[in-house]
């Protein structure tokens, strides 16, 4: 059995709490859709490099994640490229950019 759908505003709000439990310096860059919008998440190193992670779900409609920005960080500028192509793409996008150069945050989900 599937897991309810969870309303995008009410898990980037989760996001925003568990990186302030962690004391990462998060914010929404870009609001979306409040109910059906999907999620990016922005690593910033704050070394020039960044992770972006797409949200997905499972076939069993669990969340997960995949690295939309590919295996390695990449600079930010295309970190930023690839987030503006998703917003063409779908301008029901959300994005949260963490501020994670000790690569302390962890996804609360799979990685695909």
């Amino acid at each position: 059995m599937s897991e309810p759908r969870l309303k995008a505003e009410i898990f980037v709000s989760a996001q925003l709490r568990i990186c302030d439990q962690a004391m990462l310096p998060a914010f929404v860059r870009r609001k979306g859709d409040p109910d059906a919008g999907t999620v990016l998440i922005k690593l910033d190193r704050l070394n020039g490099y960044c992770v972006v992670f797409t949200q997905v779900r499972t076939i069993e409609g669990e969340i997960a994640w995949m690295l939309g920005t590919g295996d390695n960080p990449v600079l930010d500028n295309d970190g930023d490229a690839y987030i503006n192509k998703q917003i063409e793409f779908d301008p029901d996008v959300w994005v949260v950019e963490i501020e994670d150069p000790a690569e302390m945050y962890k996804l609360d989900g799979k990685l695909i």
